[in-house]
């Protein structure tokens, strides 16, 4: 270190220690103005009014008040679903989307977060200048050559100042702004809010995700329930109408009744294609939810399985656990949060500034001398900037703040009750629904009695062909019915699934892409981990 580098340094070190012990205690006093975030307390029920538990005539699954199972969809015992869900959860674009979002807002979190540290800036230049010097001292009526001849020197500076000159220079610039009302603090708390809204926001996708595949695959099974059903009752109605033209043939029926049976096949055949559509609609639907083009999945599901059970008994929790499962009420609480915090920010802004800068680097005319301690220049101190005037701005910030912060607060209410509702509404729709099963089942047993009475009665020529051909027709009106319920059915029990808010628990690490690349020729493979 040069000798006169050391002597400067212990010349001002005195000076140095006050200041930074001045620094410290303005630190240790710093506070963060604006109201502090307390999470919400909502108002809920003591439990869910529609519970049902059940009786013991009955085969439809009661509602529990018990812990609900984060991994819902094990309880259809279905193999087949719960790996295209798991697909869905690896391939779905709409989810990758929604990690990307947390990851920005990850990003946008670190920013907030450096401006507790100082910034630092290196500069270097160099450039030409023309002082103008000669035209001042012209102006000015200066005899220049008499200044000139009254010493070699002073003609040597008159000509070195007005003449052209290099000037190179080299410095590190440096500013720390101190957070003395927590104006940073604020900020970093509000970028962390949001970025758990960004989560929140994911988790949702994700639980709408899982009841979407779940909802859209039983709606595959039960089209093909149905259609299969028809099929039965097709195969019914040819026998039917061969024993009418059989006893058409040999005089025992009218041609009436031949038309009456042509006409009951070729309206359950009608009724075919529909299911068959949906059939096709429902593999598309999944192979999109899978991030797949359509018709990936046909080789895999276009075989007839039965429609997957309910289970025996459904857990759906207490409603004052639901506000701390539902992804939506999380998210309005974060939102909530970041709002809270943003009023600090503000609050903060009505407050001096207090910076610290400082300058340091070399300067001179010759490039070979930026090296010499000679041509070094600094500068160094701190700077306080006070809002005067700013023509109510800053405070209308403030007000403009506080009044997001009480659209937050009823928000979040909001959300609350539109949660319990849900929960309410999707209890009334799966009991009620079972109970139609119930009833719906009990209607097709009667009418399956009712033709295979009417149907011997007729071989036997003890009834008319119109009264077989209506029991006929009530049956297979009521096994379609049957077999819609209990789809409706499980539909139901999806909703309220997704109503209580399940599913994302598994999935609490998302894998984050780290240089996300957009193009025709890449994919962004961002997707989530048990």
């Amino acid at each position: 270190m040069p000798a006169r580098l050391l002597k400067a340094q212990l010349q001002h070190a005195p000076r140095l220690r006050r200041f930074g012990l001045g620094l410290l205690a303005a630190m240790i006093t710093a506070c963060s103005v604006g109201p502090d975030y307390r999470p919400p307390s909502p108002v809920t029920p003591a439990a869910f009014n529609n519970l049902d538990n059940g009786g013991k005539n009955r085969s439809a699954s009661a509602t529990l008040a018990a812990l609900p199972d984060p991994s819902w969809w094990h309880s259809f015992n279905d193999p087949q679903l719960d790996s295209l869900i798991d697909r869905a959860i690896a391939g779905n674009i709409n989810l990758q989307q929604a990690v990307l979002r947390i990851a920005g807002a990850r990003e946008q979190t670190l920013q907030a977060g450096a401006a507790y540290l100082p910034s630092v800036q290196a500069k270097a230049s160099a450039q030409r200048e023309q002082l103008g010097l000669a035209g001042q001292l012209d102006s000015a009526h200066v005899d220049t050559s008499s200044v000139a001849s009254l010493s070699p020197q002073a003609a040597s500076a008159l000509d070195t100042l007005t003449q052209p000159i290099s000037l190179y220079q080299g410095s590190f610039d440096a500013s720390w702004e101190l957070d003395l009302w927590g104006k940073v603090r604020r900020s970093v708390e509000m970028a962390q809010a949001q970025s758990q809204a960004s989560v929140e926001e994911r988790n949702d996708a994700l639980v709408s995700l899982e009841a979407e595949v779940a909802r859209t695959y039983l709606q595959l099974r039960g089209a093909q329930t149905v259609a299969q059903t028809l099929r039965t009752q097709i195969d019914v109605a040819e026998q039917s109408l061969e024993l009418t033209r059989s006893r058409q043939q040999h005089g025992l029926a009218p041609q009436y009744d031949v038309e009456n049976a042509a006409a009951q096949l070729g309206s359950l055949r009608a009724q075919l294609p529909q299911y068959e559509a949906e059939q096709r609609q429902a593999m598309n639907g999944l192979a999109v939810l899978l991030g797949q083009p359509p018709g990936t999945l046909d080789n895999e599901l276009r075989q007839d399985k039965p429609q997957p059970a309910v289970p025996a008994a459904v857990a759906v929790g207490v409603p004052s656990a639901l506000a701390r499962r539902r992804p939506d009420v999380r998210q309005a609480e974060a939102n909530l949060h970041a709002a809270t915090a943003n009023i600090g920010v503000s609050v903060a802004q009505l407050f001096p500034d207090f910076s610290l800068t400082g300058q340091f680097g070399m300067r001179n005319t010759e490039a070979d001398y930026l090296t010499h301690w000679s041509s070094h220049f600094y500068s160094y101190g701190p700077q306080v900037s006070l809002p005067i005037f700013q023509g109510g701005r800053l405070v209308s910030s403030v007000r403009l703040a506080r009044v997001q912060q009480a659209n937050a607060v009823l928000s979040y209410r909001q959300t609350v009750l539109t949660a319990l509702q849900d929960v309410e509404n999707a209890l009334v729709s799966y009991r009620t629904d079972q109970q139609q099963v119930d009833g719906l089942e009990q209607a097709a047993a009667s009418f399956q009695n009712a033709f295979n009475l009417s149907s011997e009665s007729y071989r036997q020529g003890l009834t008319s062909f119109i009264t077989m051909l209506d029991a006929q027709r009530q049956l297979a009106q009521a096994r379609q019915q049957v077999a819609a319920a209990r789809v409706q059915t499980g539909i139901d029990l999806v909703a309220l699934y997704k109503a209580l808010g399940g599913g994302w628990e598994p999935y609490t690490q998302v894998n984050l892409p780290k240089y996300p690349v957009f193009g025709p020729a890449e994919t962004v493979a961002a997707g989530t981990q048990k």
